[in-house]
C-alpha cells in the first residue's frame, strides 16, 4: 500500500470534477454572460444523462422514458447513502442496552449490561430508520437560479439520508473500548470544542481509556510522538482555547502502516477530524481495518475552513472565519476610506471555494469587488476589475476588494509544487493583484494608496465563536454515538438543520463549490454592485 499522502491528494478528491459543470466555472475565460451559459450546461447535463449537476445525482444515466424511474432511482440513492455497520462483516456481533441515558445518571459499573437503572423506559434514542431528506427545495425548472435537478423536468424525488443519535442498542462494551481521537489537516476553530465533546459523551459512555494521537496520521508512525491520555479533566477548559491540544499535520505513513499501529495498539474506535483529505484516509483505514476483519469503528468530524464538504449546510469553523475575517474587511475599509484614493485588499481563505469571501463580503457590506475561483474574471480590459477600481476610486474616492486565495490563479505561473497532502501549492493572488493595482495606476499617471491585508493565520488560530461552538459539541456527539451504534467508514454533518450520517466516499466525491447561478453568489452581486469581468 501507498504512503496516506497519495490517498488524501487533490487527484483523489477532484477525480469527478472535471466531468461536471464546476469545471466550467473554474476555468473558463470566455464566457460572454455566465449566469445564462451555466443554465444552458445545466439543461445539456440533465437532458443528455439525467444527472444532477450537484449532490445526488446517480452514478449512472437515468431513462426518464422508464415509469419507474423515479423509484428506481430512489432505491440506487438508498444504496449509495447505505451506512457501513460491524454486521456487514461480523454478521454474529452481540449488541447490548445502551449506556446511555440521560432520565437516571447513575455512576456507570462494571455490571453494565442492563443499561442505566430507570423505573421507566427512556424516550431519548434514535431509531434506525429515521432519515432526514436531503433536498427540500422543489424546482420546478431546471432555469431555477441553483437548480438541482435529475431529469429535464426537474422532478421532484425524495432523497433521505440516515439521522443521527444515540440508539437503543450499542456494539461495544464501554469497559473493552479503547478510543482514539485523531486531527488532521490545518488548524481550524472548533477542533479543541470536539476533542472535549467526543472525550466527555465517551465517558458518559462508561469509557476510561481515551487517547489522542499526535500531530495527525503521522502520530501513528513516529516513535517520538506517545499518545496522549484524555480525560474529562484534561480537556475541560480546552475549547478556550484556539489550535487544536493534540497538535495537527498533513501526509502520514501507509495505510497499512496506521492499521498495524491501531491493532498493535488495541484501538476499536478512531476519531478522525479533517477535511476532504483526512476523511479520503479516514476510508481508507476503514476498508483496511474490514479487509484484515478487525472490529474497529471510524467516524469522521468534517473539518474545513473553506466549508467545501459535500452535502453539509456548513462545517465548523466556518462561522468564526466569516466572523473573525470583519475584522480584516473593517480595518482595509478604514484604511481605504481614510486615504486619498485609497485602495483595500483583503485576502480570505478559500483554494477551490469562496464560500468565506462571499459570505464575509455580505456580512460586512463594505466590499466592492469579490473574486472568488469559481467565477471567472479578467484585471485587464475594459470590462477588467482594474478598470472598474478607476471608475469606483472617481465616483466613491475608494474601494475595498475581498478575494479568495484560490482566485486568479490561472494569472499566476505555476509551480507543480505540491504539500504533504498532495494538495497543488498556490500563488499568492493576493500580492499579484496588490501589485498589479499599483502598476495599472502608475502607468496612468494616477494616484492610488493601495493597503493589502493577508489575516489567513490569524483566522485559523481562533477559538470557535458561540455558534461554532454549538456545532462542534453536537457533531462530537454524534460521532460518539455512531461509533457505539456499530457503524464505521461515516461522518456525521449538518443537513437542512438535521444531524445526520454520511458514507465517507460520497462526502470526498468531489469537493463542494460556490454555485455562480445561485441565489447567494446573487446576493453577493447585489451587495457588493459590481459588474460581470468578462
Amino acid at each position: 500500500m501507498e504512503s496516506l499522502s497519495p490517498v488524501i491528494g487533490q487527484k483523489a478528491i477532484l477525480q469527478t470534477i472535471n466531468n461536471t459543470n464546476h469545471n466550467h466555472f473554474l476555468t473558463s475565460v470566455t464566457v460572454r454572460n455566465l449566469n445564462r451559459d451555466c443554465r444552458r450546461l445545466r439543461i445539456r447535463v440533465v437532458s443528455k444523462n439525467g444527472d444532477a449537476a450537484g449532490a445526488g445525482a446517480a452514478g449512472g444515466g437515468i431513462d426518464s422514458s422508464d415509469p419507474d424511474w423515479k423509484l428506481k432511482y430512489q432505491k440506487e440513492f438508498e444504496a449509495r447513502f447505505s451506512i457501513p455497520h460491524i454486521n456487514d462483516v461480523f454478521h454474529d456481533a452481540v449488541s447490548y442496552p445502551s449506556t446511555f441515558c440521560l432520565k437516571m445518571r447513575t455512576p456507570i459499573t462494571e455490571k453494565f449490561a442492563e443499561g442505566y437503572p430507570s423505573d421507566e423506559k427512556w424516550h431519548g434514542y434514535i431509531n434506525n430508520n429515521d432519515r432526514v431528506l436531503l433536498k427540500v427545495i422543489n424546482y420546478s425548472s431546471a432555469t431555477s437560479a441553483g437548480a438541482e435537478c435529475i431529469d429535464s423536468n426537474c422532478s421532484w424525488v425524495e432523497q433521505w439520508v440516515h439521522r443521527a443519535g444515540p440508539r437503543e442498542k450499542i456494539y461495544f462494551k464501554p469497559e473493552e473500548v479503547k478510543a482514539a481521537i485523531v486531527t488532521c489537516g490545518g488548524l481550524c476553530p472548533g477542533l479543541n470544542d470536539v476533542i472535549r465533546q467526543i472525550v466527555i459523551t465517551l465517558e458518559i459512555y462508561g469509557v476510561t481509556r481515551i487517547v489522542g494521537i499526535p500531530f495527525g496520521y503521522r502520530g501513528f508512525s513516529e516513535e517520538d510522538l506517545a499518545e496522549m491520555p484524555l480525560s474529562r479533566k484534561v480537556v475541560q477548559n480546552v475549547h478556550l482555547s484556539g489550535g487544536s491540544l493534540l497538535g495537527v499535520s498533513r501526509g502520514g505513513p501507509k495505510v497499512s502502516d496506521i492499521v498495524d499501529s491501531i491493532q498493535e495498539r488495541g484501538i476499536n474506535m478512531l476519531f478522525v477530524l479533517g477535511g476532504n483529505g483526512t476523511h479520503a484516509g479516514a476510508n481508507a483505514i476503514h476498508d483496511e481495518c474490514r479487509k484484515r476483519r478487525i472490529k474497529v469503528a471510524v467516524v469522521g468530524v468534517p473539518k474545513t475552513i473553506d466549508n467545501d464538504i459535500m452535502l453539509m449546510d456548513k462545517t465548523f469553523g466556518f462561522d468564526t472565519a466569516v466572523e473573525e475575517a470583519q475584522r480584516a474587511i473593517n480595518s482595509a475599509y478604514i484604511e481605504a476610506h481614510s486615504a486619498y484614493r485609497g485602495i483595500g485588499i483583503v485576502k480570505l481563505m478559500g483554494r477551490s471555494s469562496g464560500f468565506i469571501a462571499m459570505q464575509a463580503s455580505l456580512a460586512s457590506g463594505q466590499i466592492d469587488i469579490c473574486l472568488i475561483p469559481e467565477v471567472p474574471f479578467n484585471l485587464h480590459g475594459p470590462h477588467g476589475v482594474l478598470r472598474h477600481l478607476k471608475y469606483l476610486l472617481e465616483t466613491k474616492g475608494s474601494a475595498v476588494v475581498c478575494a479568495a486565495e484560490g482566485a486568479g490563479q490561472g494569472f499566476l505561473e505555476k509551480t507543480n509544487a505540491k504539500d504533504a497532502s498532495g494538495n497543488a501549492v498556490l500563488g499568492d493572488f493576493g500580492v499579484y493583484l496588490q501589485q498589479e493595482v499599483k502598476k495599472y495606476f502608475k502607468e496612468l499617471g494616477e494616484t492610488a494608496d493601495v493597503k493589502y491585508i493577508d489575516p489567513t493565520y490569524m483566522i485559523r488560530a481562533c477559538r470557535a465563536n458561540a455558534s461554532d461552538g454549538i456545532l462542534c459539541t453536537v457533531l462530537g456527539q454524534n460521532a460518539v454515538h455512531g461509533a457505539f451504534a456499530g457503524y464505521s467508514g461515516i461522518t456525521v454533518g449538518i443537513c437542512n438543520t438535521h444531524y445526520v450520517y454520511f458514507p465517507i466516499p460520497e462526502v470526498i466525491s468531489k469537493p463542494r463549490v460556490v454555485d455562480p447561478n445561485s441565489r447567494m453568489w446573487h446576493r453577493c452581486l447585489t451587495s457588493t454592485g459590481q459588474p460581470d469581468f468578462i
